[in-house]
């Protein structure tokens, strides 16, 4: 109440009346005053109560930030008010009834009257702020309210949640947006880099093996443009028939740069990582590679004896594989896992498995010591009978 202040009830010719309502009660925040049954009168730039020509009460619209309704009781029952949360007087504000008030806001309540039209009113001449361009009774130009924090009651509280959650629901909107477009432009980036890597392969002789097998790996984890889903298919053979075609596409000559073999968690975040937003379950790729063998494609699903399961080209056989491994093993004298790892850029559970299928073969020897287990040539062989 220490935002209103006693005057004299004159319209001037930048105000205008919008509303009159009678039986007019005024709270103080959630207290009861003795003004109560007047006559208030909603004009362009200020709200009047006066119950007779003595006492007039008068509360500039600038001071109000925020209007909201309060419905007590039941919900037929006719009790309505209307709050109007404000802000901080301004120096000077000539006296009203109180000197200092406990509230930053008001009630107004109207006798035997339940409807919202006081309140509508209200909200426009509020967005208006026809006020902001004329003069107070101080004559200077009357300031933007400045924001505070109000109090607000349910009613509040569930407009402030509704509110905080239609600002959620709009950035996530805006975030799928933004991806939707990202998508478009990486299918664009993908079919450049394809044109790309065309113009490299007629022209292979003006560029390094190495700076070929760098740009093929950048274009990789560009993606595929067109990846296979399942929801483009009736049942799940034909989504698994599909996606082995793609993966034998996507995987072919990266397993040709690795040795011929690559390990089956090695296939899962390449093709997943090729595949951007269309993730696989290892499921699904498992029984896409069961079905490589079967469809005459480049590649197949091996499993050693050891458990371990790689994707190998059909032609890379085994003695391809053990003959360049115990090349590696002369050129060295011996190696471990770890070293031929290292030096033919590959796991290294494969480079033990090509060990152990060279030792199988009988073209390797290990030795088991505390230090680790280290594998030589077999020199048995080439002893002259």
């Amino acid at each position: 109440m220490d935002r209103f202040e006693y005057g004299e009830v004159v319209i001037n010719d930048e105000e205008s009346v919008i509303l009159r309502e009678s039986g007019a009660k005024i709270y103080d925040g959630d207290n009861k005053t003795a003004f109560e049954g007047g006559l208030l009168e909603l004009t362009t730039h200020r709200l009047i109560w006066s119950k007779s020509s003595d006492c007039s009460l008068i509360l500039h619209l600038m001071y109000v930030v925020y209007v909201e309704e309060e419905r007590t009781g039941f919900a037929f029952s006719k009790s309505i008010k209307f709050i109007l949360h404000l802000t901080e007087p301004l120096p000077g504000k000539p006296p009203g009834p109180v000197t200092k008030s406990a509230f930053n806001h008001v009630k107004i309540a109207f006798k035997d009257k339940s409807d919202l039209t006081f309140l509508h009113n209200l909200r426009e001449v509020l967005q208006l702020k026809k006020w902001l361009v004329n003069i107070t009774p101080n004559n200077e130009i009357a300031p933007k309210a400045a924001p505070i924090k109000i109090r607000t009651g349910i009613v509040g509280i569930e407009r402030q949640i509704h509110e905080k959650h239609k600002e959620t629901d709009e950035n996530i909107s805006k975030a799928f947006q933004d991806l939707n477009k990202l998508m478009v432009m990486a299918k664009d980036m993908v079919n450049l880099s394809k044109t790309i890597s065309q113009k490299i392969r007629d022209k292979q002789g003006d560029i390094t093996e190495d700076e070929t097998v760098r740009f093929k790996s950048y274009l990789l984890s560009l993606g595929v443009d067109d990846p296979v889903t399942r929801n483009s298919f009736k049942n799940d053979s034909q989504f698994h028939e599909e996606l082995a075609k793609q993966i034998a596409d996507v995987l072919e000559n990266p397993i040709k740069e690795v040795g011929g073999m690559m390990s089956l968690a090695d296939v899962y975040c390449r093709v997943n990582r090729a595949r951007g937003l269309e993730l696989l379950s290892p499921e699904d790729l498992l029984n896409a590679c069961n079905l490589l063998a079967k469809l005459n494609l480049p590649l197949f699903l091996r499993e050693f004896e050891s458990g371990v399961k790689v994707l190998q080209l059909c032609s890379h056989s085994d003695e391809k594989i053990i003959k360049v491994t115990v090349s590696q093993l002369k050129e060295k004298n011996s190696c471990t896992a770890e070293e031929l790892a290292q030096d033919i850029g590959i796991p290294v559970l494969l480079a033990k498995e090509r060990l152990l299928a060279a030792e199988k073969s009988g073209q390797a020897c290990r030795d088991d010591t505390i230090e680790g287990l280290r594998f030589y040539p077999n020199l048995f062989l080439e002893v002259d009978r």
